[in-house]
Order: structure tokens, then C-alpha cells, then sequence
């Protein structure tokens, strides 16, 4: 019943807690003299990294007025965004950030064996992705659409690259399809095109630990994590929560057991 799976990447297919983007914003906000704690480089995760950027400035203009001695503009955001760019597409390229979050290639199989297509959405630009997708085609990765942040007016959680990622798939409509994201911009994304909104609690942008982390932490930390994930994600829209891509198929599961009882997104 479900068509087709729409896959966000950092912290929901690959870099298990999204931390290439969050130390690249900070590296780049530093350089022009400002620091910027973890909360406000992850805060707006998810959204295109302009519009992210003109959010962290926003969060952080007193100091950025003390510092250069006027309120953050446009055109400091794009001079933060040059700067930004080429630190991430580094980051991308490490091991660190680019494998695949465990249980990934046993959940694309399941969609391969029920007939579930594969799309992507990206905060991240396209020069990011010319970097990140060959390494994940590498580990098994390859879905069919990935449309990148910049590639259409707006970005998350405006709809409009789900709705071109169903239209260069053919899949429709909209209620056929499970968006997955680890971030409230894409579960709004998600919801705001009609579509299943499955969040993933644990290996994503709001937990923000790496793979290797969160296997050190205790029973309690993580139901801790969990929760606050999971508030989150549900009040951004989520539809259902779960801890990571690995869990996925529990929850296409549960979705098209709601659909068949005449529930729609």
C-alpha cells in the first residue's frame, strides 16, 4: 500500500547523530569572531543551510552586533554561507560522516522486497551531495531522486521538494508515500505534502550523538534521548517515532495497517 519511501540523509540514512553540519557552522561562525554553542547550530537542522544560517544569526545578534558593530544582514549570511560550504562538503568526506546508519542496507532491502521505491531530500546543497553520494552509492545507498536543498524556491519544511521528488518518480498520491527525517523542518516538509511522516528519535540531529556514543550510553540516557526526540518530532508532526532507519519497517508496517482501516496522513 505504501508506494515509496522518501529518505532524508544526515542523521536518518548516514552521519549517526548529523554532526557534519552542526561543527561546520560553528567552525564558520567563529571565523568571523562570533561563537555559537551546539543548541544553536542544531536548532534549526533540517532547514536549507541559507536559511539556517540567517536563523542561527538571528539567535546570536547581540553578539554578532558587538562584535562588527551592526545587526546581522543578508549580506553576512552569505558571507557565512561561503565560508560554511566548503567546511561541510570536508566533513562529508570523512568516515565519520558519511557511512551508513546501522540497519540501513537490511531496511532498503525490505522496501526492495515489497516493490517500495527510494527518493531523497537534502538540507544540504548540491555541491555538498556531488561529495556524499557517491560514498553512500558505494556502501548501497542509491536512491532514485535526491533533490537537494536550492534546487527549487524553498526549502524544508515547505513542501516543494517532496512534491518534485514524487513527480520525477511518478509516485502519487502524496498518501502513498513515508517521508523519514530526524528533524521538525523535514517532518513539517513531509506533512505539509500530504505524506506519512515517520520520525527517527536516536540517530538523528536532536539526540546528536555518534553511532559509537550511543552505544556507551545507559538504558536511562537513551529512554532520556527518546523522549525529548520524541516530543519533538511529534509535535513537528510526526505521524509515528521510531529510533532509526532500522526500525523502519515496524513502521511502514503499523502505517499501512492505519491505512487500510481508512486513516490518511
Amino acid at each position: 500500500m505504501i508506494k515509496a519511501v522518501i529518505f532524508d540523509w544526515a542523521g536518518t540514512v548516514l552521519d549517526h547523530g548529523s554532526r557534519a553540519p552542526m561543527a561546520a557552522f560553528v567552525k564558520a561562525f567563529a571565523e568571523f569572531g562570533v561563537a555559537i554553542s551546539i543548541e544553536d547550530a542544531r536548532g534549526p537542522m533540517g532547514m536549507a543551510k541559507r536559511d539556517h544560517i540567517r536563523l542561527v544569526g538571528a539567535a546570536v545578534n547581540e553578539a554578532w552586533r558587538a562584535k562588527h558593530g551592526h545587526d546581522f544582514s543578508e549580506a553576512d549570511m552569505e558571507a557565512i554561507f561561503a565560508v560554511f560550504e566548503p567546511l561541510n562538503v570536508a566533513a562529508v568526506k570523512t568516515p565519520e560522516h558519511s557511512t551508513l546508519i546501522a540497519g540501513t542496507a537490511e531496511t532498503l532491502a525490505w522496501c526492495q522486497g515489497r516493490g517500495i521505491r527510494i527518493g531523497s531530500t537534502t538540507g544540504y546543497t548540491r555541491p555538498i551531495m556531488e561529495e556524499l553520494a557517491p560514498l553512500a552509492a558505494a556502501q548501497g545507498f542509491s536512491p532514485e531522486v535526491m533533490v537537494c536543498a536550492g534546487d527549487l524556491p524553498a526549502g524544508r519544511p515547505a513542501p516543494l521538494q517532496m512534491w518534485y521528488a514524487m513527480a520525477k518518480m511518478g509516485i502519487w498520491p502524496a498518501s502513498t508515500v513515508v517521508k523519514c527525517d530526524d528533524t521538525p523542518p523535514g517532518i513539517g516538509e513531509a506533512r505539509n505534502a500530504g505524506a506519512w511522516a515517520v520520525g527517527f528519535a536516536l540517530s538523528g540531529n536532536i539526540a546528536g550523538l555518534s553511532e559509537a556514543e550511543m552505544a556507551l550510553a545507559s538504558a536511562a540516557e537513551k529512554a532520556e534521548m527518546r523522549a525529548r526526540a520524541t516530543t519533538e518530532l511529534l509535535a513537528a508532526g510526526a505521524h509515528l517515532v521510531v529510533d532509526s532507519i532500522a526500525d523502519l519497517p515496524r513502521a511502514v508496517t503499523e502505517i499501512e495497517a492505519r491505512m487500510a482501516k481508512g486513516e490518511t496522513p
